[in-house]
């Protein structure tokens, strides 16, 4: 019995709304048996699908004759992914997925295979109403480009999007490559033909001037063998193969081929012949600059080792890239190169950070390449993927909390997908709006627990100032739990701490059951400090460059950030000052009505105390070589050159003259501010410092400090070693972008330079006597409470504003 069912002629007693859109996406299709399996998921706008049946799918071939469509039968899919995809929160869709498996024969009339293209069409139906809508692709893997299927000898059926829609084309009368072998500098073509137009010749077609080349053709009944040489593809393009028989006609070639043997033939001049194969089995031939194309794909501890073709790059030594397709940030991998125009590396998943601890691959798209070495400003060449691994996808690993897969797109590029640490039952926009709105309403009605909740911009790392405070209290032995907030498996917070993954339902959980919120960046704003909670803002910096209410900008008021603002600060009941110059300010910035607790910043106990045998040990776990001067870089972002969800790294410091200049006994460590994304130089003289956890560290491993409006400057001032200031742009930050809390060109403990040149010039020959009094005028005006006992100071207040007050008291 035929998988497909058919229910022609069956009259609808539901209604077809054209004023619901409905849309139907398909997620993965593979050929189990000769038969097409699809998965996918269809919603009506404004219909819930949180339960089996409430929404259903029905798919349709209408065939090329126009005759009356072939329904197939489908079976609900639990899909949890389609309600997270649908961004809204009105209704849960987790039942909306659904399967479906297409026989090809039943594509045939009257037992005859016959060319042409079906279209799937779909009928979502909720209740008694229902919509008509076409199939959306996938963004990557089967579901953007689905596998072919050889249905017959000479018969191809070829699943692919166009005209709007999944179809399924016929190709009928088709001959095909059965074997293709490297042969000298060319191809050795091997194939059959349809009975009836052997005895021709295989000859190459050029798209571009559609010029056509011969090539000796050998026959032995339907069987064929051809050379395809480097000399007949001469002109740069694509070659086409194809059957001219001895009638004249044409017959189209397609590939039915074990996928192995090599694609690419090393030519002269650092050319390569590759044989191509297309999505549709398409073969093509190119004389062409050659590419990484991968041909195994293994598993190993690290993550996967990729292995595959290289030619005529033995002597260039080149690196694997890692780059994310959101924020343009790199991870780098060696590639070792054999003498066989081949290639070997391993993609870890779990690569060290600039601090030396593993980290996994944040979540997105991670997009690889092989560069050569050294050369950050290359895009590289991405890597493709021989016909041979294509079937080995997706790849599935794990690394702790998170979950990669390695893909593909644009059928053979291979790309790594780390996924988000929260599964999508959990983090979709329907579910976070029930943790919101109810599940920590109720967890708030739940006793205080004795445990302390830190956040360090946004759960990204263990530093600052919670870190500060968290080691105080534990060094006091307080009977506290001690939650640690980490996002995206990026961080590993010490033992006797539990990590919670934001937005988790622990997370809601903890907000409103931790007797102490400590934090250095935003709460929550739907936060609602409990009777007996202390919600701690420590922040993270004193102010030069005006922030929140005291910006002058049209932009700081958009999205409602000020009206969120208003809200979360009046929950709450500790607001941390630096510096007596600093409370008022950020009083004022945040509209604080309380009197902020000047105590100093807790993360520079560690600079104050300056220990040289920690100073040693983080010198070494950054790779610093014996005797080098360590000159951190660390510019602010400027809010004119945001790229998406980050700013772009302007970088005006020419790094090469600072390479020639410095480079023999300095070392240049790379920190832009963590909204700045983009590829960054990293070698042996420049480190890209940007994934490293806490910039404490940096700070203490530096012998000087390069900046330009960063707060880091009152951080670093601490440790009275120098500090430069790269202002090339100081009139219009200052007059036009942010301005600033006090005139700095007058009271700057350091010379300001405008040029990349003056930089170099100074960090090569720089004498700190002119300005010792302006260094010391400054630490007494901004940091006169860093005496090494802050985070003690902090923890005091936050315990005596947890103690409950007198019977009487007000």
């Amino acid at each position: 019995m035929s998988r497909l069912s058919l229910f022609a002629g069956r009259q609808d007693r539901t209604r077809t709304a054209s004023d619901v859109s409905a849309r139907v996406g398909l997620r993965q299709a593979a050929w189990d048996g000769g038969v097409l399996s699809l998965l996918g998921d269809g919603r009506l706008a404004g219909h819930p699908g949180d339960r089996p049946g409430e929404t259903s799918v029905e798919l349709e071939l209408v065939p090329p004759s126009g005759r009356r469509p072939l329904r197939l039968g489908t079976r609900p899919r639990y899909l949890p992914e389609a309600t997270d995809d649908s961004a809204q929160e009105a209704h849960g869709l987790d039942w909306t997925g659904f399967t479906a498996l297409i026989d090809p024969r039943s594509l045939r009339r009257g037992g005859q295979w016959q060319p042409g293209t079906w279209r799937v069409e779909a009928l979502v139906a909720s209740g008694r109403l229902r919509a008509r809508t076409t199939l959306a692709a996938h963004w990557c893997g089967s579901a953007e480009y689905p596998p072919v299927h050889w249905a017959d000898a000479d018969v191809l059926v070829v699943p692919q999007f166009g005209a709007g829609t999944l179809q399924l084309t016929v190709l009928t009368g088709l001959a095909a490559v059965t074997g293709l072998e490297s042969d000298g500098d060319g191809f050795l073509v091997s194939g059959r033909a349809p009975a009836g137009t052997a005895g021709g010749t295989l000859v190459l077609r050029h798209r571009e001037t559609d010029t056509g080349v011969a090539c000796a053709t050998d026959w032995d009944g339907t069987a064929f063998t051809a050379r395809v040489g480097a000399g007949q593809c001469a002109l740069a393009g694509h070659w086409e193969p194809s059957l001219l028989g001895p009638d004249g006609r044409t017959t189209a070639v397609r590939a039915d081929c074990p996928p192995v043997g090599r694609r690419q033939l090393p030519l002269p001049d650092r050319q390569a012949l590759y044989a191509k194969q297309l999505s549709d089995l398409h073969l093509q031939f190119r004389v062409q600059d050659p590419e990484p194309l991968v041909d195994a794909l293994t598993p190993v501890p690290e993550g996967y080792e990729l292995a595959g073709e290289l030619p005529h790059h033995a002597d260039r030594p080149v690196e694997l890239v890692l780059r994310h397709s959101g924020d343009g940030r790199e991870r780098r991998r060696p590639v070792e190169l054999t003498g066989d125009g081949r290639f070997r590396t391993v993609l870890a998943l779990e690569p060290a950070a600039s601090d030396g601890r593993p980290r996994p691959l944040a979540k997105g798209v991670w997009e690889l390449s092989l560069r050569r070495t050294g050369a950050p400003g290359d895009d590289g060449l991405p890597l493709r993927l021989h016909p041979a691994a294509l079937a080995a996808l997706p790849l599935r690993g794990t690394r702790g909390p998170k979950t990669f897969l390695l893909e593909r797109r644009w059928h053979d590029t291979l790309i790594l997908d780390s996924t988000p640490v929260l599964t999508a039952a959990e983090r979709n926009a329907r579910r976070q709006l029930r943790l919101r709105t109810a599940d920590y309403p109720a967890a708030r009605r739940l006793p205080l627990r004795d445990a302390v909740l830190y956040d360090v911009f946004g759960g990204r790392s263990y530093s600052c100032n919670p870190r500060a405070v968290h080691e105080e209290l534990v060094a006091r032995g307080l009977p506290l739990e001690h939650l640690w907030v980490v996002e995206d498996g990026q961080e590993q917070p010490p033992a006797g701490t539990t990590a919670l993954r934001m937005w988790s339902p622990e997370w809601y959980e903890a907000l409103a059951t931790s007797r102490y919120l400590v934090g250095n960046t935003h709460f929550p704003d739907f936060l609602e400090r409990r009777e007996g909670q202390v919600v701690a803002q420590l922040w993270h910096g004193t102010p030069l460059k005006r922030i929140a209410r005291q910006v002058r900008t049209e932009w700081m008021a958009e999205d409602g950030y000020l009206d969120r603002l208003e809200r979360e600060v009046r929950q709450w009941n500790l607001l941390l000052s630096p510096s007596p110059f600093a409370g008022p300010i950020l009083a004022d910035s945040f509209d604080y009505r309380g009197e902020p607790l000047e105590a100093g910043y807790p993360r520079n106990d560690r600079l104050v105390r300056a220990d040289p045998v920690e100073r040693a040990a983080v010198r070494a776990r950054l790779g610093v070589p014996e005797g080098r001067t360590v000159v951190l870089y660390a510019p602010t972002w400027r809010d004119d050159q945001r790229d998406g969800d980050r700013y772009r790294l302007d970088l005006r410091l020419d790094v090469e003259a600072a390479r020639a200049a410095l480079g023999e006994d300095h070392l240049l460590l790379l920190r832009p501010h963590v909204h700045v994304g983009g590829r960054m130089p990293d070698d042996d003289f420049v480190r890209d410092v940007s994934d490293h956890p806490d910039v404490a560290d940096l700070m203490l491993a530096a012998d000087v400090l390069v900046t330009d409006y960063s707060s880091l400057m009152f951080d670093f001032a601490v440790t009275g070693r120098p500090m430069l200031f790269f202002t090339y742009d100081l009139e219009h930050y200052r007059n036009r972008l942010r301005g600033f809390t006090f005139d700095f060109q007058a009271h700057a403990p350091g010379p300001l330079l405008s040029t990349s040149a003056e930089v170099v010039a100074a960090l090569r020959d720089f004498d700190p006597a002119p300005y010792a009094e302006r260094y010391r005028a400054f630490r007494e005006r901004f940091c006169p409470l860093d005496d090494g006992r802050a985070a003690a100071r902090v923890v005091d207040r936050m315990l005596e504003l947890a103690r409950p007050l007198p019977a009487g008291s007000q």
